[in-house]
């Protein structure tokens, strides 16, 4: 069993409710998704790993136990997913799984042995892409087995309409659950923020915990 790996780095989490965590992340090569429009992550060439020799890599940084598995999108490599994890957590590391959130059949069969899952919602208004709605939804009702929060990227194009969506799917689970809006960097404006913040108070009628954050890593020029 081998392993696509485009990067193997330690930095610190840029997204999310974990911002400024250090992490080892683990970038996995490939994606399910072709031609999103916000897509960050060009990724053109990996290196081959059996599970155990992933994981001595990662025990060479010594200092931390936090690993991020991105991509790329993990769950793509299943298989190799699956008997990495059973190493990783033998090896005592907390996980934290980053992933878009459409194939939620391959996140049953590593739930077990992960600590936090970090979904996106991809909005077909940002994405350009068709819904995702029924993935999410079948992936949110297993992902919240653990502990879980929802991101989504603000584009100039994102609609009212997807929010209202997005966070009456989440509503449906549990109120509680973090859902992060996430201005685009690429297109990072004043406008766009006023937008994202407008989207944030509607959400906050209805949700418990919305929060309004940018990529922090890139904004700070940090990998």
């Amino acid at each position: 069993m081998q392993g696509k790996i485009a990067e193997v780095f330690k930095s610190i989490q840029g997204e999310g409710p974990y911002l400024g965590k250090e992490q080892i992340f683990i970038r996995f090569y490939g994606c399910n998704l072709k031609d999103c429009k916000f897509c960050d992550t060009e990724l053109s060439s990996f290196k081959e790993y059996q599970p155990r020799d992933l994981l001595d890599y990662l025990k060479s940084y010594s200092d931390c136990r936090f690993v991020s598995l991105t991509g790329g999108e993990p769950l793509v490599q299943v298989d190799f997913l699956q008997e990495l994890l059973i190493l990783i957590k033998k090896a005592g590391y907390r996980v934290y799984l980053e992933t878009n959130a459409t194939l939620p059949r391959a996140l049953g069969q590593v739930i077990d042995n992960l600590d936090i899952i970090a979904m996106d919602f991809k909005l077909p208004s940002s994405t350009g892409l068709r819904d995702f709605w029924a993935e999410h939804e079948e992936f949110i009702n297993i992902a919240q087995e653990r502990e879980v929060f929802v991101k989504a990227v603000i584009c100039n194009s994102t609609t009212l309409t997807d929010i209202i969506k997005a966070t009456e799917l989440l509503a449906h689970f549990n109120k509680n659950i973090p859902f992060i809006l996430q201005p685009d960097t690429s297109s990072l404006t004043r406008e766009l923020m006023h937008k994202a913040q407008k989207f944030r108070i509607y959400c906050s009628e209805i949700l418990s915990d919305v929060r309004l954050i940018p990529q922090m890593h890139r904004l700070a020029g940090v990998k």
